[in-house]
């Protein structure tokens, strides 16, 4: 008598590495990342999509928590705060919210240490008139636990916050208008760059509201009604989740700057050499709380240099091989000047630039939005600037900034062997055309 066949979406026959490989990327590929697959359909299960992320989060921060295993580093959980003690400096140890416990006024530990780096970061910019309250006004943290897909998402602000958390939600289906007071999107990014990525962030069905000023705002239950206004004209928009990405400022907790003769600049950003140094004996300061871009791997690169000056080596830290990345998709990537910027300057500079679109990889994965550019030294051919929209540039742009760390020049690159086929060819391109040498266009 036949057995009773059991429906399964994949059967695989042979359990060896191809096979028992292919079964676990199946099994990953969809389910894990919250894509429901039924037949010829798919939806959305969004519970398990962000099951997912707190899983990967979690791994990593458990990572950190056995590197200091590790290394033996303490861990004092809970508010710091810097104080002068007798010949010295004092970091008292309280409860945060966060960490639970008695009162924040208890100390629960305090250190008389020789050196201090202060390293407090950053928190979001908000309106007078629309407190952040992560329930229907949102950070970029309070965007990441929506439980459902919004109606319609409001972003207040067009730079790369409110550009990769609006266009994630726009993906996942909601109705998303980002509202920008300046007259383009990702204010500060090639003129190339702005153009292309707006052509397609419209194309994906996001509603750019450039030019327009957010002049006030309210929660009305679960809604959020938002007055704008552009060109004289009022406009109210009706979300039912508004994200606040207007800039972030740095967040000096437990550091009572005028007490401590702590110096600052303007936006309350701790004032640095290019050593780390404040102007306070043996207190060094990194990361968003100081000037300059506020991106992780910059903040990690000035721990390092930190960590090294004390230690009494003799290093400094330099900012012009930092990369920027936008993680939307396309993604978005960025090293040295713009042209707009190169071309103030008085510098005579040539341009290269290679689509996707001509990238034999690109065509195959049916991602051939954006381009390559470098912008060069028209007499020493030095790069003085790259710039990239497509498939995996926050990958693509790692080898220019080793360039740039080396100053090399568009020959370099484009006389460097790429792998066939690959997206990196399009890198290779962009710099052989730069020198009037590409091949492919």
């Amino acid at each position: 008598m036949a057995m009773q066949p059991t429906p399964t979406d994949l059967a695989i026959i042979g359990g060896g590495p191809g096979g028992y490989v292919a079964a676990i990327r199946a099994k990953l590929h969809a389910a894990d990342h919250g894509i429901r697959i039924e037949g010829s359909s798919l939806s959305l299960d969004l519970s398990a999509m962000m099951r997912r992320k707190d899983d990967v989060v979690g791994q990593n921060t458990r990572g950190i928590e056995f590197l200091f295993r590790k290394h033996k580093i303490s861990w004092a959980r809970g508010r710091g705060t810097l104080r002068r003690g007798d010949g010295g400096w004092i970091v008292d140890v309280a409860p945060s919210a966060a960490a639970g416990g008695p009162p924040p006024n208890d100390t629960i530990a305090a250190y008389a240490p020789k050196n201090v780096i202060i390293a407090t970061g950053s928190v979001p910019i908000e309106l007078p008139f629309l407190k952040i309250d992560e329930e229907r006004v949102l950070s970029n943290v309070g965007a990441l636990i929506i439980p459902r897909v919004p109606r319609h998402l409001i972003v207040i602000g067009g730079g790369v916050i409110g550009l990769e958390l609006g266009s994630v939600w726009r993906r996942l289906g909601a109705k998303v208008t980002v509202v920008e007071l300046m007259p383009t999107i990702l204010p500060g990014m090639d003129d190339d760059v702005v153009k292309e990525s707006e052509r397609i962030f419209r194309r994906q069905g996001l509603d750019l509201r450039t030019g327009t000023r957010v002049v006030g705002g309210r929660r009305d239950g679960d809604r959020v009604l938002l007055d704008v206004e552009k060109d004289g004209t009022r406009e109210t928009l009706d979300g039912d989740y508004v994200l606040v990405s207007i800039g972030r400022r740095p967040a000096l907790t437990g550091i009572d700057a005028p007490a401590l003769g702590l110096d600052v600049a303007r936006r309350g950003e701790i004032v640095v050499d290019d050593r780390m140094r404040t102007n306070l004996p043996n207190v060094y300061a990194i990361g968003d709380c100081v000037p300059g871009p506020m991106l992780a791997h910059k903040a990690e690169e000035e721990g390092v240099v930190a960590a090294e000056v004390i230690a009494g080596q003799d290093v400094h830290m330099h900012y012009r091989s930092i990369p920027s990345v936008v993680y939307t998709w396309p993604e978005i990537a960025a090293v040295g000047l713009t042209e707009r910027q190169v071309k103030e300057s008085g510098r005579e500079y040539r341009v290269g630039r290679f689509p996707f679109s001509a990238n034999g990889r690109a065509r195959s994965m049916g991602e051939t939005d954006g381009f390559v550019k470098f912008v060069a030294d028209a007499r020493t051919d030095e790069l003085l600037g790259a710039h990239l929209v497509g498939p995996n540039a926050s990958e693509l742009v790692s080898e220019v900034v080793l360039g740039f760390e080396y100053r090399a020049s568009s020959d370099d690159i484009g006389v460097t062997v790429h792998a066939h086929p690959t997206l990196a060819e399009a890198t290779k391109e962009a710099a052989l055309a730069a020198l009037g040498r590409a091949v492919h266009i």
